[in-house]
């Protein structure tokens, strides 16, 4: 049979804005050029002719299947389409090596998950095909659709829609295929030799910044995981590496998918939980305003700088992801607030927000999820994990990274 790919884009995805949108459609055209190499179809609609049932009835197909996203609101539509459908639907989990229901429940943390993974790392571990359709789409006649070369976000508001134009493109990354490949090329050609020792170091060139094409199934982790195990750097390295991007981010969607409270306080540990609820009284250092916090204008200089180049870059470094989260504790009213508000500012400014790492990250941050009660007792941490300016900013050259992020003088 013949096989089409359908993508619908919506103006009102929860919490995405300008810069998430402009970053998946930048990578269409490659998307749409590579599947007509393999003699497949793209149809690409949007808003409001953005829905698949009708494509459904257009095409009449003997199969539909779809890619796996534990996100609520995600999961929910795929609930309502099966529920409408009179073929089998089948769903495929691209967005992890080893598939999650093979991890029967929510795991404590990394060190319960690796065993469960590396067992299983030779199965799924492995080179996939990519075959050409046996019949080539289209049919006759072609269903209609957008250009994937066009001008996608014209016309799509704010008025009529609920388009989010407050948060602007960064310059930085490109969204798509092809420029991912390019960044996971260097990565392994200038940065893989060292990443053990320099990926916590802030100031330096060492992370390989794939999360935002990670997050958009722009590059799987199958294909990165297999290029970095392959190659030349030293073992330390590449081991490093493929802890992060398998065990601590499969840990991250095992978490989502195991919690339904995984974006609330309510869904972190019951010890961090009780521990935050007995210092909820305690004096804070000082309340800030949400706009202020967005502004980078807290009283410490390092979050500033972490501020900023989320704000301004799309992206934050991930050492300083939980040292920016963790403070947020000392600058609002209540861990619940400090939680919400890490949520929204990550989903809104990241490139790879509203996604599992993010909310875990957050959740091992504030409410000690995949972590234990530390001790002794501070002021409104309690039992989680502390981290200061003193003893973070000793571990790298913070000022250097305090300069790179510095307020820019107005042109």
């Amino acid at each position: 049979r013949p096989v089409v790919v359908f993508l619908g884009l919506v103006p009102f995805y929860p919490r995405a804005n300008w810069r998430h949108y402009q970053f998946l459609v930048e990578g269409l055209p490659v998307l749409a050029e590579r599947l007509a190499r393999r003699g497949v179809g793209f149809v690409l609609r949007r808003y409001p002719d953005h829905r698949l049932l009708p494509l459904v009835a257009e095409v009449r197909p003997c199969l539909l299947v779809g890619d796996e996203n534990p996100l609520r609101e995600t999961e929910t539509w795929r609930e309502h389409v099966a529920a409408q459908l009179a073929v089998p639907f089948f769903t495929v989990d691209a967005d992890v090596v080893v598939p999650t229901a093979l991890i029967s429940r929510e795991q404590f943390a990394a060190r319960t998950l690796r065993p469960r993974i590396h067992r299983l790392l030779p199965t799924y571990l492995v080179p996939g095909k990519e075959p050409v359709a046996r019949r080539r789409w289209p049919p006759a006649p072609a269903l209609p659709g957008l250009d994937p070369r066009g001008d996608l976000l014209a016309g799509w508001g704010p008025e009529g829609t609920r388009f989010d134009r407050s948060v602007a493109p960064v310059a930085g990354f490109r969204g798509g295929a092809a420029e991912g490949e390019a960044l996971l090329e260097r990565f392994i050609r200038e940065r893989l030799d060292g990443y053990h020792h320099r990926r916590n170091r802030p100031e330096l060139p060492g992370t390989s910044q794939l999360s935002p094409y990670l997050h958009f199934g722009q590059l799987g982790p199958r294909q990165v995981a297999l290029a970095v195990g392959g190659a030349e750097a030293p073992a330390a390295d590449r081991e490093a590496f493929l802890e992060e991007l398998i065990v601590r981010r499969e840990l991250a969607v095992n978490y989502v998918v195991h919690n339904p409270n995984y974006d609330r306080l309510a869904g972190c540990e019951a010890w961090a939980r009780r521990s935050l609820a007995e210092h909820a009284r305690d004096p804070r250092l000082a309340l800030l305003s949400e706009e202020r916090l967005e502004a980078g204008e807290s009283p410490d200089p390092l979050w500033n700088a972490a501020q900023r180049q989320m704000v301004e870059t799309g992206w934050m470094h991930g050492y300083l992801r939980m040292y920016w989260a963790k403070r947020l504790l000392e600058w609002t009213a209540s861990p619940e607030e400090a939680f919400d508000l890490a949520v929204r500012m990550n989903d809104r400014y990241e490139l790879d927000g509203r996604d599992p790492n993010g909310y875990a990250g957050i959740a091992w941050a504030i409410g000690g999820k995949h972590d234990r009660a530390w001790g002794p007792e501070r002021p409104i941490f309690g039992k989680v994990r502390y981290m200061s300016y003193a003893s973070t900013s000793r571990k790298f050259d913070a000022a250097s990274y305090i300069e790179a992020h510095a307020p820019r003088a107005p042109s």
